[in-house]
This record gives structure tokens, C-alpha cells and sequence, in this order.
């Protein structure tokens, strides 16, 4: 099975099934990953897509690197926060217009418990401070500690200590 980055050398050498294989490996765990930076669906799918788009833009100068899933979770990690800052903006226009009500969804008694439980995770996980909230998004969109300290560029101790105290605090505010 090819690494990773071998895939993406091949790509750089101009074979395309090299993207789709690099495409099928990482779309589902990345697009988790951007689903929980912007906090749902709305704007994941097109995030996803931009993130692989400058995989194929950057094969032209061809980045070296020592791993690629820790490459393309740091795109797609800039690509989130733009939309979100557009988000924001896009908030503050529309907040001047009279805001419209958002229909309640109808779903079974266990559906929406556990979209409950998800808020009150999400609720938790906003609560926390930015570093720890990302070392959490970051873990659960599959990364490991050494991928993690890789795309935030700090020892791999820090994001062990950070993501200890994530947990600590998580249950905390969520007592079983």
C-alpha cells in the first residue's frame, strides 16, 4: 500500500489515480474534520473540495513534506477559518434585516437525544478555550498527536498536555 506521500510525488509526476486514491483515503475523515470546524454541513462539502483543489494548484510546486494528512488537514483548516470570518461578516449584514425563524425538525425520541448530547458536547467543546477546542476537532477528525503537533508547529509534548487538559475539563461540563 503507498503512502501517502508517495501517492502525492505520483501526482506530482501527473498521474491523476493518484489523487483519486489520496481522495478516497482522506475525503471522509476530513470532511468530519471541516464539518466540525464550522459547526455542521452547511459549508463542509464545498471546504472539502476547495481543500482538494489546492492539492492539485500545489502539486505544481510540488511542497515537500513529511506528511501529507498533516499537509491537507492545515489547508483545510485555513480554508474553515475564512469561511468562517465570511460567516461572521455575512452575520453582521444580515442581522440588521429582521432575522426569520429556523423550523424545529422533527425527529424520533432517540434522534434527538443524541442531538442533544451532541450540543451539549459541541456547547462544551466551544466553551473551551480555542487551543483546546482545536486540539479536540483535530483528534477527532483522526489526527495523532504527532500530526496534530506538526500542522500547529509545537512539540508534541504541548499538544499531549493540552489535549489532557481538554479531557479533564470536558468532563467536567459533562458529568456522566
Amino acid at each position: 500500500m503507498d503512502t501517502d506521500e508517495a501517492l502525492f510525488e505520483r501526482l506530482c509526476r501527473g498521474d491523476m489515480a493518484a489523487f483519486d486514491r489520496l481522495f478516497a483515503r482522506h475525503e471522509r475523515p476530513l470532511y468530519g474534520f471541516i464539518r466540525a470546524q464550522l459547526g455542521g454541513d452547511a459549508d463542509a462539502e464545498d471546504v472539502l473540495h476547495d481543500a482538494f483543489m489546492a492539492v492539485l494548484r500545489e502539486r505544481e510546486r510540488a511542497p515537500s513534506m513529511r506528511s501529507f494528512r498533516a499537509w491537507i488537514y492545515e489547508v483545510a483548516r485555513h480554508l474553515c477559518l475564512n469561511r468562517a470570518r465570511g460567516r461572521k461578516r455575512a452575520a453582521a449584514a444580515e442581522e440588521a434585516l429582521a432575522p426569520l425563524p429556523r423550523a424545529a425538525e422533527a425527529a424520533t425520541d432517540e434522534r434527538l437525544a443524541a442531538a442533544r448530547t451532541a450540543r451539549r458536547i459541541e456547547s462544551a467543546v466551544d466553551a473551551l478555550p480555542s487551543q483546546l477546542a482545536e486540539i479536540y476537532r483535530l483528534r477527532a477528525g483522526g489526527m495523532s498527536y504527532e500530526e496534530v503537533a506538526t500542522l500547529l508547529g509545537i512539540p508534541i509534548g504541548t499538544v499531549k498536555s493540552r489535549a489532557h487538559e481538554m479531557v479533564r475539563r470536558l468532563r467536567e461540563e459533562l458529568p456522566e
